[in-house]
């Protein structure tokens, strides 16, 4: 995601710096010419105004409080788990992100059970290395649940973040006694799913960013030089 990250602060700095420096340019030729402007260039003259005023720090500074107050509410542990959950939510990157947590928790604990650890032990390391609050408490429940002699597979399908594919897997590496195998399998599986759907994402965003940046500076140009065509045509006539 780096390539279309850069290409996104990239738009938004040639905007911005034509909002303070180019179209105020533009907007004293207009004054000068004492013509009607059309709607468009009214509008980015009014987005000019509004950026290279005093607003666009008080914009800045709201935008950097907010990040701040939102950093400090997931630092918490009742924050963390409702962030976590919405990051689940999302059609797309909400998918992802359930991937990647899959795949973390079924490489780790396949190389824990590999080691020869035990199981409630490897769940306690899992849990604090899952990388989503959802996932590391149906981990929690799953611990919880193995000390009372219940079988894990059982214990994860009672949560909705863990698939029905997983929990199968898992049933059949504890009747098979080869758990780690069928957790590296899952996790070859979902680290498989998951570069699929970034190599898809980013073959997608790069063009439609690209795209965005096009329209953008476009847009701006356009409208600084509708009222050109009409000023010409003033300057053109005879006795102007």
């Amino acid at each position: 995601m780096a390539y279309p990250a850069i290409v996104f602060c990239a738009v938004i700095v040639i905007v911005t710096a034509m909002m303070i420096f180019i179209v105020p340019i533009f907007k004293r030729l207009f004054t000068s010419l004492n013509g009607t402007l059309p709607l468009p260039t009214r509008i980015v003259i009014s987005i000019s105004n509004v950026v290279a005023s005093v607003w666009l720090l008080a914009v800045i500074g709201a935008i950097i409080l907010i990040v701040v107050l939102m950093r400090r509410w997931i630092a918490t542990p009742n924050g963390r788990r409702k962030w976590d959950a919405f990051k689940l939510r999302p059609p797309v990157f909400g998918a992802l992100t359930h991937k990647v947590a899959l795949a973390r928790f079924c490489t780790t604990f396949s190389s824990l059970l590999s080691a020869g650890v035990p199981v409630i032990e490897a769940l306690d390391i899992v849990a604090v290395n899952a990388g989503n609050q959802v996932v590391a408490d149906a981990l929690i429940g799953a611990q919880d649940g193995v000390r009372e002699g219940k079988n894990l597979s059982a214990i994860l399908a009672r949560y909705p973040v863990m698939p029905i594919m997983l929990t199968q897997m898992v049933e059949t590496g504890e009747e098979s006694g080869a758990l780690d195998e069928m957790l590296d399998k899952v996790a070859t599986f979902y680290d498989n799913e998951v570069n699929a759907t970034v190599d898809s994402l980013t073959s997608i965003l790069e063009p439609l960013i690209i795209l965005f940046m096009g329209a953008c500076i476009g847009a701006i140009v356009i409208s600084l030089y509708l009222p050109m065509f009409d000023y010409v045509k003033l300057l053109q006539r005879p006795g102007e």
